[in-house]
């Protein structure tokens, strides 16, 4: 029962994982990839992560006790993740936008006339 649940948060983060990967190489402009690269990715993070969690909690109720560390490491990791993707995507995005680059096929730009 519990590997199965482990399988499947590896499958779901592998998949937004490969889907975050399509995206970089097909998405037109900084911000939709910056999009890909950071929305899927975090989600796919969160999934692998938590895998890993689970199964170092399994292994460490099973007696192995090194295994407790693996579970916490991955823990500080998943935060790590959740604080600095999207702060730095939204630094990028910044930047990109201070440096001229504008989004492809954008209809609106309520940000264009705002210092």
């Amino acid at each position: 029962m519990i590997w199965e649940i482990i399988y499947i948060f590896l499958g779901i983060g592998i998949v937004f994982n490969l889907l975050a990967s399509i995206g970089l190489m097909r998405f037109p402009d900084v911000y939709t990839r910056l999009h890909a690269g950071t929305k899927c990715t975090t989600f796919g993070s969160i999934f692998v992560c938590l895998a890993v969690i689970i199964y170092g909690l399994w292994k460490w109720y099973d007696g192995n006790k090194e295994m407790i560390s693996l579970a916490i490491h991955s823990f500080f990791a998943l935060i790590a993740i959740l604080l600095t993707n999207p702060t730095g995507a939204h630094a990028i995005a910044r930047a990109a936008y201070r440096s001229g680059v504008k989004p492809v096929n954008a209809v609106v730009d309520d940000l264009e006339g705002k210092k």
